[in-house]
């Protein structure tokens, strides 16, 4: 080696110099910079180099002698040992036309137009991290013990305060089971039921594809109920499938329309599922963000007999990221839910549910929401004045706004046409079962589409439309 070899050491980082020593000489190895056979300099001239003691490097090098990534010896000094390269193996793209396929596209990001995220503009990231290195340091200092599996109690009881205030439920942290995000608390819930292969389920229709497959993996036979401005046509179902054994709604703003489940449906509803035992998976997918007016109490605040099992996550109202959710078990199944969890679901990590359990107790998840609402709601009639320019059939529907398309349009090639340019809709004929039914539209998530972006934006996919249809 003709050359000294570069290393650059932050001397006021916690890491010891020795450990920062080794860690550049092997990045330098693993990434080709340094060849197999490289000579290195001795670990006295290193030293010298860098201004360290000589104990300091040797203490490198024999870690990585260890690491058999070195050899040393008198005659020739040190080198970089021979080392047989293995190729790496690259991730086997999803098959076309597969679920996963459109679960990397819908999920793909970040992304204006995408739906299912949060804003980033209103997200407050600095004081969450703080709350989160407090929550780590008390995880790391308690004692090496199993966590509880339904999750921390102060979560627990958090969300029991929080679903109680704002969407009118009365419950007891014990009925709280903590979830990785809401296809945590749905796969939870379906291990819970134990439904049975063929068992009939009640799917709006549109309704959220993810939800959909997991039903299907559930080996749960679906039975799609059309939507209308008062949401699922609970009469309908009532009359195809009477004997159905579920039913999965998003009666507070149905997904993707935003109707609301109106109160004679919600009672038809529960009334049937009491005289025929069936179940109820509520969605509280948005929760409390209904951008006009107050957002409806929830279909489990209406139970009286314990058929509604509402699921919810913070993945809308603070980050997909936490992969935190949430179910509120009936009272008489939250045995159930907790030898479940505790086998075969446990709650995440401890921190994160700690630190949004602080987010939750000093006001700042409340405070959040009605700055994310006011923030939301103006990004939303910025997005429709812009679509109305062009468009008569558009409105806001939940957090996005629904684009309609003529018959027949192409509304997946759209949203992939549109993804080269850093847009990201969601074609709405992927939340139809079956496809033949499907209307073509695009959904426009209204989180993510920044002021001062929405007219450049709109414009760019109002382009696009116009060249594929």
């Amino acid at each position: 080696m003709t050359k000294p070899l570069r290393l650059e050491l932050d001397r006021s980082a916690k890491t010891p110099l020795a450990e920062q020593i080794h860690r550049g000489i092997r990045t330098a190895i693993e990434s080709g910079v340094l060849a197999p056979g490289a000579r290195l300099p001795s670990w006295q001239d290193l030293a010298a180099q860098l201004g360290v003691a000589r104990g300091t490097v040797r203490s490198a090098y024999e870690k990585l002698s260890s690491d058999q990534m070195i050899v040393a010896a008198r005659a020739t000094g040190t080198h970089v040992a021979d080392r047989q390269s293995f190729p790496v193996r690259p991730d086997k793209a999803p098959d076309p036309g597969s679920f996963m396929e459109m679960y990397q596209e819908l999920t793909a990001g970040p992304a204006i137009f995408q739906m299912g995220v949060p804003s980033q503009e209103t997200f407050p990231a600095k004081l969450l991290a703080r709350m989160r290195v407090r929550a780590v340091r008390a995880e790391t200092s308690a004692p090496a013990i199993y966590p509880d599996p339904r999750g921390e109690l102060d979560l627990r009881r958090e969300i029991a305060a929080y679903v109680a205030l704002a969407r009118g439920i009365e419950c007891a942290p014990s009925q709280i089971i903590v979830t990785s995000g809401f296809t945590g608390g749905l796969g939870l819930a379906l291990r819970v039921l134990c439904l049975g292969p063929k068992k009939k389920a009640w799917m709006e229709n549109p309704g959220f594809p993810f939800t959909r497959h997991g039903l299907e993996l559930a080996g749960l036979s679906i039975v799609p109920i059309a939507v209308d401005a008062d949401g699922i046509d609970v009469d309908f179902g009532v009359k195809h499938a009477p004997d159905a054994a579920l039913v999965v709604v998003t009666p507070g703003q149905q997904a993707p329309l935003g109707s609301t489940l109106s109160l004679a449906r919600r009672s038809r509803l529960l009334e049937w599922a009491n005289q025929n035992k069936a179940w109820v998976i509520e969605d509280d997918y948005l929760s409390e963000l209904q951008l006009k007016g107050r957002a409806t109490p929830a279909l489990a605040s209406l139970d009286r007999v314990g058929r509604v099992i509402h699921v919810g996550s913070f993945s809308k109202t603070i980050s997909p990221a936490l992969r935190l959710g949430f179910v509120v078990a009936p009272a008489a199944l939250a045995s159930r839910f907790a030898e479940t969890a505790a086998c075969l679901a446990p709650a995440p990590g401890p921190a994160v549910q700690l630190a949004t359990a602080d987010f939750m107790r000093d006001g700042h998840y409340l405070r959040h929401l009605r700055r994310t609402k006011r923030a939301y709601t103006a990004q939303g009639d910025a997005l429709l004045k812009q679509l109305h320019t062009r468009s008569a059939k558009v409105a806001i529907a939940g957090l996005a706004a629904v684009l309609r398309l003529p018959d027949g349009a192409p509304d997946l090639a759209i949203a992939r046409d549109a993804a080269s340019f850093g847009l990201a809709p969601t074609p709405l004929s992927l939340w139809y079962a079956p496809t033949a039914s499907a209307c073509p539209g695009l959904l426009l998530g209204i989180a993510t589409s920044p002021l001062k972006k929405i007219e450049a934006s709109c414009d760019r996919l109002l382009r696009i439309i116009d060249r594929l249809t």
